[in-house]
């Protein structure tokens, strides 16, 4: 039996997804059971409960073979964004260890061997260290940038015709990886655990800003223009998007990092993921979410 959390999201449900197609048993955490109501029709088990809570995540992982960690994004109302990140770290490792799950897959990020200078991606380090110190074997995939997250910028491309990039310049290529392939590569580590825990570097193809406004562009019929921020402006030009400035401050934290060459791929391995940023804009266009 494998226990999923954020099963309801972009990646989790990849992951529930392809493990029932595997005949796999599967334990979905879950806030609201209805938002849980079609994988429980597919024969999942829901948990329903917070990952805050030790006591129910201890109770929810016992006799589990595996388990999909994520770290949720803080709340915009949190002002202590480490804090939050390290808090519900803590607890995540200390049901694992309870638990005594044998292996944990973790959504992580590249630059999440960086204990400082990486943003919000500092949290991703402190629960990768924090799994490593109990018994369990960790499977951590260290994700790029994510396809997705360009739907938070369909709303500037349609009301002014911009497309902000916080990249040194608009021809900066960066790999871009879709939700679908790191649910995929999650599920197919839960059911291949490895012999000793490893990092998995996950990457996709490359773009620039460029390139990512020329196709959201031609989805949304009007050209678009690449505004590329400075650094100077940064925190700004987010908090007028209307980002809290505590949560500005950090991603202008890891944009410096990626613009530095720190955030880079340093794993065990490298993966590469196939799914074109075209298709992945076509349903932002349609729904334009950000990635969770």
């Amino acid at each position: 039996m494998f226990v999923i959390s954020g099963a309801t999201g972009h990646v989790g449900s990849v992951v529930a997804k392809e493990l029932l197609a595997n005949k796999q048993r599967i334990k979905a955490i879950v806030r609201n059971p209805e938002k849980g109501a079609a994988l429980a029709k597919e024969g999942t088990e829901l948990a329903v409960g917070s990952l805050d809570d030790r006591a129910f995540l201890t109770s929810t992982l016992r006799g589990a073979d595996g388990f999909f960690a994520m770290l949720p994004p803080p709340p915009f109302t949190t002002t202590d964004i480490y804090g939050y990140q390290q808090r519900l770290a803590d607890t995540i490792a200390a049901a694992v260890e309870a638990a005594a799950v044998p292996h944990v897959v973790m959504l992580s990020s590249i630059g999440a061997d960086l204990p400082s200078g990486n943003g919000p991606i500092r949290g991703l380090n402190y629960l990768e260290n924090g799994l490593r110190a109990t018994a369990t074997t960790l499977t951590a995939i260290r994700a790029g940038s994510f396809q997705e997250n360009v739907g938070v910028l369909v709303g500037a491309a349609r009301a002014a015709g911009i497309y902000p990039s916080f990249a040194p310049s608009a021809d900066t290529k960066e790999p871009m990886i879709a939700t679908r392939d790191i649910g995929r590569l999650a599920a197919e580590s839960l059911l291949r655990k490895p012999a000793k825990s490893e990092i998995v570097d996950l990457q996709g193809p490359s773009y620039s800003a460029t390139e990512v406004a020329a196709k959201l562009g031609s989805a949304l019929g009007k050209p678009l223009q690449v505004v590329v921020v400075p650094p100077a402006e940064w925190v700004n030009a987010m908090t007028q998007a209307g980002l809290p400035r505590p949560f500005a401050e950090v991603y202008a934290d890891m944009y410096a990092g990626f613009n530095a060459g720190r955030i880079r791929p340093v794993g065990d391995r490298l993966v590469q993921g196939t799914t074109p940023i075209d298709e992945v804009i076509q349903t932002v266009v349609r729904l334009p979410v950000a990635a969770d």
